[in-house]
């Protein structure tokens, strides 16, 4: 059992108010404690699962960007179901999500894109991603290419197959180390319109 951190008993009735509060708490300790790992499936029903950045949080859902014509892209278009995974090694704590994915609106995803560094806008028009790329020296000619042509504006546009989603939850869990591995664990599982909270067996 660490003592990294004093334990969280989640006296709350609905599950984003401890959110919020273990997220705050993993920002500042882990270097990047949005990561999320984000399990999509095809369409017969293969998990496929990556690190992802949390990009947003609230009582609407968890969100996050990519190129829409990924592998995470195709098979959420596909199948509009994903799990969510944010394991926080230093608070020995960790969150599950799991629910029903939609698009954000173009104005989130415009507004989101024109807040992240230049090169990281450039390298979204740069990179076919998941596609088949030749080698290395492919991608970094594409880069300067693109570089090259919004050299002389100011801002960088967004692409139209680069955007957002929204993990609009009906279960979250809490999971909090104990000692003699008699670890914490509450979910709270959509019912309607209200949540209904439950503590498992570790």
């Amino acid at each position: 059992m660490t003592d990294r951190i004093a334990f969280d008993a989640i006296a709350e009735d609905e599950p984003f108010a401890p959110f919020t509060r273990w997220f705050a708490l993993a920002m500042q300790s882990e270097p990047l404690g949005e990561t999320a790992m984000l399990a999509t499936a095809t369409p017969d029903g293969r998990p496929s699962l990556r690190a992802v950045l949390l990009k947003g949080a609230d009582a609407h859902g968890f969100v996050f960007y990519t190129n829409l014509d990924s592998r995470k892209g195709e098979e959420l278009a596909a199948n509009p179901q994903a799990a969510l995974a944010m394991h926080w090694k230093s608070l020995a704590r960790q969150v599950r999500v799991e629910g029903a994915v939609a698009p954000v609106s173009d104005a989130e995803a415009d507004a989101y894109f024109a807040s992240r560094p230049r090169d990281s806008q450039l390298g979204a028009w740069a990179s076919d991603q998941s596609r088949p790329l030749a080698d290395r020296d492919e991608l970094e000619r594409r880069f300067a290419d693109v570089a090259r042509r919004y050299a002389e504006r100011e801002a960088v546009p967004r692409p139209a197959r680069w955007s957002g989603f929204r993990v609009r939850p009906e279960r979250i869990e809490f999971w909090q180390e104990r000692p003699h591995r008699l670890h914490d664990r509450t979910v709270f599982v959509r019912d309607g319109g209200q949540w209904l909270k439950q503590r498992l067996f570790p």
